[in-house]
Formats: structure tokens, C-alpha cells, sequence
């Protein structure tokens, strides 16, 4: 099998243009690590066959794949327009509740949340920020606006209210339901879209408990003041650059993408770049030179995974975007200080278990060792591991390929799936067989073996030991 020929790992979005086995194939081979099938399209029966032929692929390939539900959240949205409506800067315009096919006055509403939240001076925004709204009035049941930026308004358009916090769940009566169905897929995480408070993910968890690891989507200006307290409730957080850059000024949405990276880096949690980072290529065969900078910058920041969306969902060119993206992801770790840029002098909130991690990598890069090992079922030291993003191998042995699929979107991680060992002496001649028929490693080669005692005890990382690769005992 080999190791990675990449630490930061990507992860595709699955749709109309790369949903059969192929394809799917022809990706993971290109260099995708993960899928994420969003439930804002397509059927429940379109992700089961999704999902079938993910696992089909890891299977056939020996090669743990990460699988990801995106749940739709709430959507806020205008009702019917009139044809040809279109608004001008300066215009007085109403938002209301009652029933109305909009014009060029006023337009249904019909989300009581809104009204309930904002006041006069709150911006609104219609079609993704194409259309921009400052609030001058609020009464009973409407929402009287000044048009800041005009254009043309059509039916069922999304609208942002980036001043406020709604009270409102991140999980609708469809998220339900497609959250059920994809616990009962199997799928390793979910993502939340549009969380907002801590006490979402509290909501989320009760369901979904230790079935799958949640996925935080920072999307909301609101989200960032709580950023800290946020990221670490999750299991991991994707910076969704596009509601989020709708709500936000565009110049602050880089500064933003680095606070949450940096928080994430130093508390531990994987942390996904989203939305955008290849976006020419949905119809072209390469992409920008800004866009590879864009994917080069998320690289040198440290990001666990960079993320493709339409790009590979809808586009023309699915397998040459992943492709295109590894070869980036490659060429970028390459450089000369990649790993001294991500290491840090100092990390805040140490526990034991990070100090050993830490003394692990340090241990490892002074002997230097072939790779690090982890030795864990849920795959938390292998966790611990990659936060130091050592500059050597992190392979993760484990007996639960459940842990395998959910692990291998974190930076570096390489896997073995393994036998249930009765004892850490066994568990080190199995490492010492699995490395070599994995080609990880050649006999002789020292490795870093980090585990817990007692064995087998779930969440106590504690031991490193030093161990040379054997055929046998």
C-alpha cells in the first residue's frame, strides 16, 4: 500500500458529474481521500448508491475513504415575484409576513424568526448578496428597507441577515430525516450547516451521540464570536467561504479563514477549506493562478483537507480538478520550511496526552525515525499525532475500520487496519509484520510506537516506545 504521498488530504463533493464507479475511482486514484455528499441535492436513494460504491472503492483498493453527509440546514428564502421585477438603489422596500406574490414594493417573507430578530439599522441581503438591504423600520408582521443595492428580484431567492442571531435549529425536519438515513448509511462525519450557537451541536450530538464525528460549517458572522467555544464542541470545522464570505466584507474572509485554522491547529481539531478553491475549472481544464494560490496558501497555514464542490459535483472536468489539486498539495509540501512553518514553539492547553504526542515527534525527528505509529481503536491518538504535524509519517494502527474511514481526512494520517492484539508486546511484532508487508518501512528501520496502557483502553495515549522493524520475533 505504501504512504501518502501528501499530509494534507482532499475531499470531493459528489454529484451529477461523478457519481458512477469510474469516476469515483478515477478520483481516489487522482489523490481523493475523502467524498461529501450533500443533501441540499439530489434523492436519499442517490446518496445510498453514493455510498455503496464509496465503500465498494475502499474495499477494492485497500484504501480507508472518508465519507461526509452535509446536511442542507435552514434556508431562508423569499416567496413568488412577479416577471420583471427589478429594484433600485434607493428604493423603499418591505419584507412581510402575509402571503403576497412579491413586486416591485414588497415580497413575502415567510420566516418569523427575521422578524422577531432584526432592527432598524440590521442589513439584509436577497440572491447570495447580489441584492443589499438597510433596515429603517420594523412593525407587526413586516420589515420596512432601503434598497443599498438594486437589481433584479426572483422567485425563492436565499436571504442573509448577517447582523443577527436567529433563533432557529440548524436541524430542519428534512435534516432529521436525512440525518437519520445517513446514521443508518454509516457515513464517518456530518456536517452542520449554519451553527450558530454552542447549544447546536449539543442538539446534534444528542442524536447523533458516537455514530459519526460532527463537522461544524462557519458560515456565520455570529459563529465567530464564539469561535473558540464553537470549535472546540466539534469534532472538526469546515470554514465555508460561501455564506460565510456573503455576509462577511470580502476583504475580512482570508483574516477569518487564519483565525479559525489557527484555533483549530492549537486545540487539536481537524479543520476543512471550502467553496471556491478551484472554481474555474467546473469549465475549464485548469485552473487559475490565483485559485492554485489560494489552495497553496490553505496548504502553508496547515489546513487538515482543502475541499472541491461544483468542481467535482457538476463540472466538466471532475478527475483532472483532484488531479490538478494533489499536484498543488504535492508541490506545496515540497517546499523548503513547510514543516517549520507549521510547528509550534509553544501550544496552549496542553493535557498529558498531547504532551506525549508532542515528546513523540520530538523523539522521533532526533533518532530519525522511518514514521510514528499510533497505536489506537478510536483513533484518538492518531488525532493527537497529527496536531504536531511532525515531518515524517504518521501511520495509525488500529483494529476498527470504522476509525479508519473517519480518521483518514486528518492531516498525515496513513492507516492499517489490524487484529484485536491481547497484549502491547503483540501489538509491537504486529506493527513490526504489517509496516513491512505495507511497505511503510524496511527491516531495521527504527519507529516511534506511541499507545496506551492499560492496551486496548480506550482514550489513554501515554506510552512511547522505541521499536525496530522485524520479520518475526
Amino acid at each position: 500500500m505504501g504512504l501518502s504521498l501528501t499530509a494534507t488530504r482532499i475531499l470531493a463533493t459528489l454529484g451529477p458529474s461523478s457519481s458512477d464507479k469510474d469516476c469515483i475511482r478515477a478520483m481516489v486514484d487522482a489523490g481523493a481521500n475523502a467524498f461529501r455528499m450533500n443533501f441540499s441535492h439530489g434523492t436519499q436513494e442517490d446518496h445510498a448508491e453514493r455510498h455503496k460504491v464509496i465503500r465498494e472503492v475502499a474495499q477494492e483498493t485497500g484504501q480507508p475513504i472518508t465519507i461526509l453527509a452535509d446536511l442542507q440546514g435552514p434556508k431562508l428564502r423569499v416567496g413568488e415575484v412577479e416577471d420583471g421585477v427589478v429594484l433600485k438603489k434607493g428604493d423603499t422596500f418591505i419584507f412581510q409576513l402575509d402571503p403576497i406574490k412579491g413586486n416591485a414594493e414588497r415580497v413575502c417573507l415567510p420566516h418569523v424568526e427575521i422578524f422577531d430578530a432584526i432592527l432598524p439599522g440590521h442589513r439584509m441581503m436577497v440572491n447570495d448578496g447580489k441584492l443589499q438591504f438597510m433596515v429603517t423600520g420594523v412593525d407587526k408582521g413586516i420589515i420596512i428597507t432601503r434598497v443599498d443595492v438594486g437589481g433584479a428580484l426572483t422567485d425563492r431567492k436565499g436571504v442573509n441577515v448577517p447582523d443577527v442571531e436567529l433563533n432557529i435549529s440548524p436541524l430542519t425536519e428534512k435534516d432529521r430525516a436525512d440525518l437519520d438515513f445517513a446514521l443508518d448509511l454509516g457515513v464517518d462525519w456530518v456536517a452542520l450547516s449554519f451553527v450558530q450557537r454552542v447549544s447546536d451541536i449539543i442538539e446534534a450530538r444528542s442524536i447523533i451521540r458516537d455514530r459519526a464525528a460532527i463537522m461544524s460549517k462557519i458560515e456565520k458572522p455570529k459563529a465567530l464570536e464564539i469561535l473558540e467555544d464553537l470549535i472546540v464542541a466539534s469534532d472538526g470545522v469546515m470554514i465555508a467561504r460561501g455564506d460565510l464570505g456573503v455576509e462577511l466584507p470580502p476583504e475580512r474572509v482570508p483574516g477569518a479563514q487564519k483565525d479559525i485554522t489557527r484555533i483549530c491547529r492549537r486545540v487539536g481539531k481537524p479543520v476543512v477549506v471550502a467553496t471556491q478553491m478551484l472554481e474555474s475549472m467546473i469549465d475549464n481544464p485548469m485552473p487559475t493562478r490565483a485559485e492554485a494560490s489560494d489552495v497553496a496558501t490553505a496548504v502553508m497555514d496547515g489546513v487538515d483537507c482543502v475541499m472541491l464542490s461544483a468542481e467535482t459535483a457538476s463540472g466538466g472536468y471532475p478527475v483532472e480538478t483532484v488531479s490538478i489539486m494533489h499536484r498543488i498539495l504535492e508541490e506545496t509540501e515540497k517546499r523548503d520550511g513547510y514543516f517549520e512553518n507549521l510547528a509550534y514553539t509553544a501550544i496552549d492547553g496542553h493535557t498529558t496526552y498531547h504532551a506525549v504526542a508532542e515528546s513523540a515527534t520530538q523523539l522521533a525527528q532526533h533518532i530519525d525515525a522511518r514514521a510514528v505509529v499510533a497505536f489506537s481503536t478510536s483513533g484518538a491518538t492518531a488525532v493527537r499525532l497529527s496536531r504536531e504535524r511532525p515531518p515524517l509519517p504518521i501511520v495509525m494502527m488500529t483494529p476498527n475500520q470504522t476509525a479508519r474511514h473517519r480518521m483518514n481526512i486528518l492531516w498525515g494520517i496513513n492507516s492499517i487496519l489490524t487484529e484485536e492484539y491481547a497484549s502491547f508486546d503483540l501489538a509491537l511484532d504486529g506493527i513490526s509484520t504489517l509496516m513491512l508487508e505495507n511497505e511503510m518501512g524496511q527491516p531495521g528501520d527504527q519507529v516511534i510506537v506511541v499507545a496506551g496502557t492499560p492496551f486496548g483502553v480506550v482514550g489513554t495515549t501515554n506510552t512511547i516506545r522505541v521499536l525496530n522493524l522485524h520479520n518475526g520475533r
